[in-house]
């Protein structure tokens, strides 16, 4: 059912770095986000795939990891993902943005089908992984999915009476995650 998928589909950030992905793994997840839905049908992004360990560190030190965690700066070498998929956009379409989150919810949640977990990146040092990677001028990077095998527990919960949607970790490192409720979010109007 959709809606397990989408409820264990969190954003992980702690893997089993032992658990290694294999290229077609990622080339499955980008064809899942090949035949999603594009706005005007434009197809304007492209993919780089790693899941080779020099490659995956290059990416992982270009990363901001989890910015309500301001004592944490990502996970520990054992704990890395496994494999990336880098999202790049052609100069000029301006769906791109739309075509992206469209591509990493289907990517994801095809993760999530097989006992994967990942966590979109927007906060990313572009122009230096740009140029380290040679990523052609006519292409800027959008987001980074990481990948791998979590080692984390995620929970849901309603937001507190302070309002707060800020996720944090308690003592036994269980990632929690508030949520607003439906009647919040809904407007009657």
């Amino acid at each position: 059912m959709i809606k397990d998928l989408i409820l264990k589909n969190r954003s992980y950030r702690r893997f089993d770095a032992r658990a290694a992905l294999e290229e077609q793994t990622l080339r499955e997840l980008v064809d899942l986000a090949r035949q999603s839905g594009s706005a005007a049908n434009m197809q304007p992004l492209r993919y780089i795939l790693s899941w080779q360990a020099k490659r995956n560190a290059l990416i992982f030190q270009h990363l901001r990891w989890a910015g309500y965690l301001e004592d944490w700066d990502g996970p520990v070498e054992n704990e890395r993902p496994t494999g990336y998929i880098i999202i790049l956009a052609e100069a000029g379409n301006k769906f791109v943005n739309f075509d992206a989150g469209i591509a990493c919810q289907s990517m994801l949640l095809g993760a999530t089908e097989r006992g994967l977990g990942g966590c979109m990146f927007g906060s990313i040092d572009r122009e230096e992984l740009q140029r380290k990677l040679a990523i052609p001028a006519e292409f800027s990077i959008v987001l980074i999915v990481a990948l791998g095998k979590p080692v984390e527990k995620v929970v849901l919960e309603e937001v507190g009476p302070d309002g707060s949607i800020k996720y944090w970790r308690d003592e036994q490192a269980v990632h929690h995650v508030p949520k607003r409720k439906l009647d919040h979010i809904i407007m009657d109007l």
